[in-house]
């Protein structure tokens, strides 16, 4: 029997400071996994994108996971799919997880650790792009320093509206306007171009790029990814897929992992005026750290409905 999760289930078991955590610990032994996790992405003979993580994998967790993902930025949600987890004993297939919430929760949340780790302690936070990631992001950021002054800039000006009314933000006619005001700035878009280049940041800023998660996404300019301390969570996958490969940049122009940072085995910001960037891309690891607790969760509390494929 496989446990089917929908989003309304996964709402029910998951919860932001546990999810921080299983993260924050991913973050730290993820490096132990003898197998390396694969990102394989294609472009379809449609408006939109395929794309699999694979395998999930944590030391001390006897499961992995295989997550599908369709991708079609003119539809709502633009991101659909699902998590298979299955045994690492036998290969059962344990459950079936909606892939949208749970790619949400981890990316959001992890970037949140990421941006909590490097940015400096300025009191504005900013979000362009306000959708279920930057949601994720910000809850996941008011958990770790707390509430805090919110501006909001989204190209759709009525979701930019609820998302600052849901939070007690303001919304701010331009992306311009919200580097501007804001110390951190968080990015969760679909621009092609850079934002934000050198010259319209000041010094002691950060910014979290979530945007650039394939090639030909940009977010912002390589003079500010090479002025900044930049930090992503896989340096082979930035390379190819994240903002070192966008930006034309060397590899050499990543300083840490995420991972590192948290290990201690790279100091992260050591001033009040650098600038700093954290620019993941998603890694399988993440959604098997969510989807086990989930499972873990909805079985205790007899949450999901079970059903039998093989029937």
């Amino acid at each position: 029997m496989t446990l089917l999760l929908t989003h309304g289930d996964l709402r029910t078991l998951l919860d932001v400071d546990d999810c921080l955590d299983a993260l924050r610990e991913g973050f730290r032994i993820s490096a132990a996994v003898p197998v390396a996790g694969r990102r394989v992405r294609t472009d379809l003979p449609f408006p939109g994108t395929a794309t699999a993580l694979l395998p999930g994998l944590l030391p001390g967790v006897e499961a992995y996971t295989v997550k599908v993902n369709a991708k079609f930025p003119g539809a709502r949600p633009a991101l659909r799919g699902v998590i298979c987890l299955h045994s690492g004993a036998d290969g059962e297939l344990l459950a079936l997880l909606d892939s949208a919430t749970v790619t949400a929760w981890r990316t959001g949340l992890a970037a949140a650790l990421g941006t909590h780790l490097l940015a400096g302690h300025g009191a504005a936070t900013g979000v362009i792009g306000a959708g279920a990631q930057a949601e994720l992001m910000l809850r996941g950021l008011v958990a770790l320093r707390g509430p805090g002054a919110l501006v909001v800039h989204d190209t759709d000006g009525g979701r930019a509206a609820e998302f600052a009314a849901r939070h007690g933000g303001r919304v701010l006619g331009s992306a311009a306007e919200v580097a501007a005001a804001a110390d951190v700035v968080l990015l969760a878009t679909w621009s092609r171009e850079p934002l934000f280049g050198l010259a319209d940041t000041r010094a002691g800023q950060h910014f979290t790029s979530l945007g650039v998660d394939e090639p030909g996404k940009r977010e912002l300019a390589a003079d500010l990814l090479e002025a900044a301390l930049l930090v992503v969570d896989d340096r082979e996958l930035a390379a190819e897929a994240g903002v070192v490969a966008s930006s034309g940049l060397p590899a050499t122009a990543v300083a840490a992992t995420l991972g590192e940072v948290i290990r201690a085995e790279h100091p992260g910001r050591t001033s009040a005026e650098e600038r700093t960037v954290y620019a993941p891309v998603g890694l399988p690891w993440q959604d098997l750290a969510l989807a086990w607790a989930a499972y873990r969760r909805a079985e205790r509390e007899g949450v999901g409905r079970r059903i039998d494929l093989l029937a």
